[in-house]
């Protein structure tokens, strides 16, 4: 007798889709912070609130091994690449460069996800995960270059190089340390727990920004924070450096690395929406149809696979 029967991962997929939304919301409402602390005070603050809030996550359950010399490695590799240089990179090149050209590069955070899990852990990319990945592409491609009104991009030049295609590097470069520490975080989460493995990189990245952001506070006047400022930012840290992380190792436990990069649509969603219901902002129909292709490869993604079973009946003659 054959059977078919649904595997779908329905809680992993909801811990995926919330970190990268909290991801968007914690972006777009850094700017209040961002326009009276310096980017290394406002990181080092972050890594500082979280490390406060995640003492007991750093104890090593009774199930878990003692950390090895390529654990510690993949932990270090995660924590430069996923929190210091994307935090660094991202919030230099948005102010470098316009909204729409870095909503357009961090379009390519799946298909860039796909192709590092091809090449680092050899998933196989199926039709539905590159279906899913273009439509998410397609759906971010479309709503950032219809983005109007935005800030204008910064004149200048750098090194020769107009500041505008600088603050495109640094957010293409972005996109890469976003898509490494999906793929790290998957050979993570084989070896450590979601809490223990948000913990230790938390603490790699403060040791990472203490010294920048020790330096830059030197000669930052505290008095531009006020009391709502001060509460923003313990939301912003504890998004960043506790829930986001704890959420997506959850999630990527039980999701293909490949697939699991489709999730990271919510971010530029999230940021969208926190725009038009708390700063105001407007979306054009042409964006809201973006942002439906965008859901649809969320749907593409996530949709139940059937299994085929097959049992055999004995029955006594």
């Amino acid at each position: 007798m054959t059977t078919s029967t649904t595997r779908t991962p329905w809680l992993a997929y909801g811990a995926l889709a919330s970190s990268m939304a909290l991801v968007g919301s914690y972006v777009a409402l850094s700017k209040p912070l961002l326009a009276v602390m310096p980017v290394f005070v406002l990181a080092w603050l972050r890594y500082l609130i979280g490390a406060a809030a995640m003492p007991h996550w750093l104890r090593r359950p009774a199930d878990e091994p003692p950390l090895t010399p390529r654990t510690h490695a993949l932990l270090f590799v995660q924590a430069l690449l996923g929190n210091f240089l994307f935090t660094l990179c991202m919030l230099y090149g948005v102010r470098l460069t316009t909204a729409s050209a870095a909503g357009v590069i961090t379009a390519a955070i799946p298909a860039m996800v796909a192709l590092q899990s091809w090449w680092l852990l050899r998933e196989r990319l199926d039709a539905r995960s590159l279906g899913a990945i273009a439509l998410a592409a397609l759906g971010i491609g479309l709503f950032s270059l219809d983005k109007s009104g935005g800030a204008p991009a910064t004149q200048g030049t750098w090194l020769g190089l107009p500041l505008p295609l600088c603050g495109n590097l640094l957010v293409l470069a972005a996109v890469a340390c976003e898509a490494a520490y999906v793929v790290i975080g998957k050979r993570l989460t084989g070896r450590l727990g979601p809490k223990r493995i948000a913990a230790l990189i938390n603490l790699w990245g403060l040791a990472l920004m203490t010294p920048l952001g020790a330096w830059a506070a030197l000669d930052y006047d505290w008095s531009h924070m006020s009391l709502p400022l001060w509460a923003l930012l313990v939301f912003y840290a504890l998004a960043a450096s506790v829930w986001t992380v704890w959420l997506w190792m959850t999630g990527l436990r039980h999701v293909p690395a490949a697939r699991a990069g489709v999730f990271t649509v919510m971010l530029p969603i999230s940021a969208a929406t926190i725009g038009v219901l708390v700063m105001g902002e407007h979306l054009t129909p042409l964006q809201w149809g973006a942002f439906a292709l965008a859901l649809l490869g969320l749907v593409v993604a996530t949709w139940p696979e059937r299994v085929t079973s097959r049992t055999t009946d004995r029955s006594a003659g």
